[in-house]
């Protein structure tokens, strides 16, 4: 594995995700950075064989580009969780406050009854819950990342073999 050219690929993927994790956050925007992810993972793995010393085979290329990706992918996550957490906090809690607000007392009371605290919701638990996810996401998009970071590391490979 080729350290130096997994690193650089990771910080150019890196960075791209975290641009697209604040352009996200515009409306509309989300779901067009949703979909330019896949190409930057592809992007990321490929660029790890591109700055790769020696000459790459599939195997290598395709090891090189998924652990670049990854890296990228768990690199923006951990930025998204923070985002995502910042955003819960600034704009959430006034929301789930105020559809708390709106639910019949019936509802209300058939939750009391179970338990739970709808108070909460709009506190600490619902903070923790965006966090969870967040982290859950996070992980989730790192193995995804993975297999297209290792086909695109695997495509350049062949590419540049073939050359």
């Amino acid at each position: 594995m080729d350290m130096q050219a997994v690193l650089k690929a990771s910080a150019v993927g890196a960075g791209i995700l975290i641009i697209f994790n604040f352009l996200a956050l515009l409306p509309c925007i989300g779901c067009f950075t949703f979909l330019l992810a896949f190409a930057v993972y592809v992007g990321t793995g490929g660029l790890a064989v591109h700055w790769m010393e020696a000459p790459p085979d599939l195997n290598s290329g395709a090891i090189n580009g998924a652990i670049a990706a990854v890296v990228a992918a768990l690199a923006a996550g951990v930025v998204n969780v923070f985002i995502s957490t910042a955003y819960f906090g600034l704009t959430g809690t006034d929301q789930m406050a105020q559809v708390l607000a709106d639910l019949p007392p019936e509802q209300l009371e058939a939750m009391a009854q179970m338990g739970l605290d709808p108070a909460l919701f709009a506190g600490g638990a619902g903070l923790a819950g965006v966090v969870g996810i967040s982290a859950a996401c996070c992980c989730l998009w790192a193995l995804v990342a993975g297999i297209f970071g290792a086909g695109g590391g695997g495509f350049w490979a062949s590419r540049k073999a073939s050359q």
